[in-house]
């Protein structure tokens, strides 16, 4: 196995718009390694600092200005928020809408943004791999027979696990972890089986082979010999 860590993450806003007046309300990630959830996640609610959520929004997320009030503000958890995805690749569904609300939010307070190439967009790889199909994360989750029974509304932490599992069956699915558990049985095998005798085998051939060989190089080669400096 490879050990290759990523974070898949999903966030809930008040809106469109990035840069402007919209904010956060939640943030959800799973850490995966090797494509695979490892139990790990980090999820928290953000107050969105005055910008009043709408109703439709309110029938997407969930949430209201009335229960985020004593949220924390993201320039509250933006350390811990970046502690937890570390250096890893950031995977998100539509993943500059995410990188937008997550750069902006760090710029407002006041940490280095994220660079574009930290980011693996799913919808980016499913569009690629579905040509002229649906391929919103729940189209996706629908084809892959990912069952949505956990979500009642958008929740980033559920929307993330939910991209985390997309995730591994657009990157080879089931095939994939076989390679991995495969790779990982035979490295155990390897050297489990693989031991230095407790008495080292001696030479094959007798003496006198030994010494007709020598005679022969001498005889050929005289002192030219490369190994013959080490004799």
């Amino acid at each position: 196995m490879t050990g290759l860590r990523e974070i898949a993450f999903d966030t809930e806003t008040t809106g469109f718009d990035a840069w402007g007046a919209d904010r956060l309300t939640e943030i959800g990630c799973v850490e995966l390694l090797d494509f695979l959830p490892t139990g790990k996640t980090y999820h928290t609610l953000v107050n969105p600092e005055g910008m009043v959520i709408s109703e439709k929004v309110t029938e997407i997320t969930g949430h209201t200005n009335e229960s985020l009030k004593d949220a924390p503000r993201f320039s509250d958890v933006a350390q811990d928020f970046r502690d937890f995805v570390g250096d890893s690749p950031m995977i998100a569904h539509n993943a500059s809408f995410d990188r937008g609300f997550i750069n902006a939010a760090m710029d407002r307070a006041s940490y280095e943004q994220y660079p574009t190439k930290r980011f693996i967009d799913t919808l980016m790889i499913a569009r690629a791999k579905f040509p002229g199909a649906s391929n919103s994360l729940d189209a996706l989750c629908k084809r892959f027979d990912i069952s949505l029974a956990s979500r009642s509304v958008h929740g980033a932490l559920v929307d993330a696990e939910l991209l985390a599992k997309v995730y591994l069956e657009l990157r080879g699915g089931r095939a994939l972890t076989m390679d991995f558990q495969v790779e990982s049985e035979v490295a155990a095998l390897v050297v489990s089986t693989v031991r230095a005798r407790p008495t080292p085998l001696g030479p094959l051939s007798t003496p006198s082979e030994r010494q007709t060989h020598e005679e022969f190089i001498r005889a050929s080669l005289g002192e030219k010999a490369i190994w013959m400096r080490y004799d």
